[in-house]
């Protein structure tokens, strides 16, 4: 096949690269492309790929009422648009990092909890053994347990 293009003949009419790009963009907003994967979603560069050139040649100053078109359409259907698997990959590790970064701090909240604990069976240790001791001692004849005292009156 040679790429060098024929002038037009009557068989074939001539169509202007604006009837190309504007049959491209109604071609992917009714979800029939013919060159690029159904379900390509609407865009400048996906409309200049569907009409078959260089999403460069596409430009603002040679086709604005159409750009202006296609812009307007996006900004209209982004909220039905599906998210690319780019952004539902940033999502997951936005949302892996940030229970990555819970789990951290909830292994150093146990962590210092579990040190207050141990801090405070120590100390429950060394009162139980205190008070086992004191008990062991011999009673002075000035001390009266509690239940044993005097009454007095006011």
């Amino acid at each position: 096949m040679s790429s060098i293009k024929h002038p037009p003949t009557e068989s074939t009419p001539r169509v202007s690269a604006s009837d190309l790009y504007r049959a491209a963009f109604e071609r992917l907003k009714n979800d029939v492309p013919l060159r690029l994967p159904k379900g390509t979603l609407v865009s400048q560069n996906n409309v200049a790929r569907e009409a078959g050139s260089d999403p460069s040649a596409l430009k603002k100053s040679r086709f604005p009422t159409l750009i202006a078109e296609i812009q307007k359409y996006v900004e209209d259907h982004v909220d039905g648009r599906p998210e690319s698997i780019h952004q539902v990959r940033v999502l997951a590790r936005k949302k892996n990092r940030s229970l990555r970064e819970r789990m951290e701090n909830i292994i150093q909240q146990r962590d210092h909890l579990a040190s207050l604990l141990a801090e405070a069976d120590a100390t429950i240790l060394e009162l139980l053994d205190r008070v086992a001791e004191l008990e062991r001692m011999p009673q002075s004849p000035n001390v009266v347990p509690l239940g044993q005292r005097k009454k007095t009156q006011m």
